[in-house]
């Protein structure tokens, strides 16, 4: 491919849309699983109109919820590619709103989301590289490439855990077939939709732990193993791995499999905080959960670990949750 084609390929997207009274979770205001998946559709219009080709979602990093989105707020989410691999593409995306009647907008959050170029057989195939062409995304190239082995780490610290009936934390499993509802363009479940289980399963967790509503202030580590197709069985596990002051860590594991079946396989995988609020949507204190057996133990060490590494992330998330002085103004919505 030449230059000159390369060039004339997009590679930003912005969407633009208000959000919707269906948008909005019991919190009353949208939740954090549906902003995952405007995400992910924003960053599937900047793979494919980069790589033209289907793409699937590989991977999507550390994503911060700071600011509550309402139904009617003008919303953008821009997504851009930053840097290419040989299939890959690195994703940056930007939500922002504003009440439309103001126009100020803000900044909700910003995450990076791999996508890789896939043939019609599902075989990972080449895309055109990306040069940057400004200082700024010179920059976000250098982020991108700086993530990669903070990335490899975290990959690496969960690839080692399992997770048993040897846990005694508490846990929940949403169970339910895939709907043809749930599809995306190329036959398979879409990304965001499993993001927004992940959501709606951790709330569900950490709101029976702490006996009160609860938001997610932070995902990250979302990582694809394979596609979840329509029609199978879904499990959606999640499970209390951590408590810092206000923040309660909660490992969500999705499995599908044929319903005519009994084999299950892992599909995605995430490490997802939320707080718990009072009636004024101020976060506060949670009850310290104590590991009991070896699994709780060494899960409960996994998570702190994790917050680690991605303290040291560019951009990344600081850990206030372990010790929490600041959790209540970050996670008041």
């Amino acid at each position: 491919m030449t230059a000159l084609q390369t060039a004339s390929r997009p590679h930003s997207v912005t969407l633009r849309f208000l959000a919707a009274p269906t948008d909005v979770g019991i919190t009353g205001t949208v939740a954090a699983g549906t902003v995952l998946e405007w995400v992910d559709k924003a960053a599937y219009a900047a793979a494919v109109g980069w790589s033209a080709s289907y793409c699937v979602t590989a991977y999507v990093g550390n994503i911060h919820f700071a600011d509550p989105i309402h139904s009617g707020d003008l919303v953008e989410v821009t997504a851009s590619v930053v840097y290419t691999g040989t299939s890959s593409m690195h994703i940056r995306t930007e939500v922002s709103f504003s009440d439309p009647r103001e126009l100020r907008p803000v900044t909700s959050s910003t995450c990076l989301v791999i996508f890789v170029a896939v043939d019609e057989k599902g075989k990972p195939t080449p895309v055109p590289s990306f040069t940057p062409g400004t200082p700024r995304e010179l920059q976000l190239r250098q982020n991108a490439l700086a993530r990669i082995e903070i990335r490899e780490r975290i990959v690496e610290s969960m690839n080692d855990q399992s997770y048993t009936d040897a846990g005694t934390a508490p846990r929940v499993t949403l169970r339910f077939l895939a709907a043809p509802t749930d599809v995306n363009w190329g036959g398979k479940v879409h990304g965001g939709i499993v993001m927004k289980w992940i959501d709606e399963a951790a709330a569900l967790c950490a709101s029976r732990y702490a006996g009160r509503e609860t938001v997610a202030v932070f995902s990250g580590g979302v990582r694809f193993y394979r596609p979840l197709l329509i029609g199978h069985l879904v499990e959606v596990e999640a499970r209390l791995v951590y408590t810092g002051s206000k923040g309660m860590h909660i490992a969500v594991h999705v499995r599908s499999g044929d319903p005519k079946t009994t084999a299950m396989e892992l599909t995605t995988y995430c490490l997802t905080v939320l707080v718990a609020r009072d009636g004024t949507g101020t976060a506060v204190p949670v009850q310290t959960w104590v590991p009991v057996s070896a699994e709780d133990s060494r899960l409960w060490e996994h998570a702190r670990e994790l917050l680690e590494i991605r303290a040291n992330a560019p951009g990344g998330y600081t850990p206030t949750h372990l010790s929490g002085p600041q959790a209540g103004a970050e996670a008041t919505r």
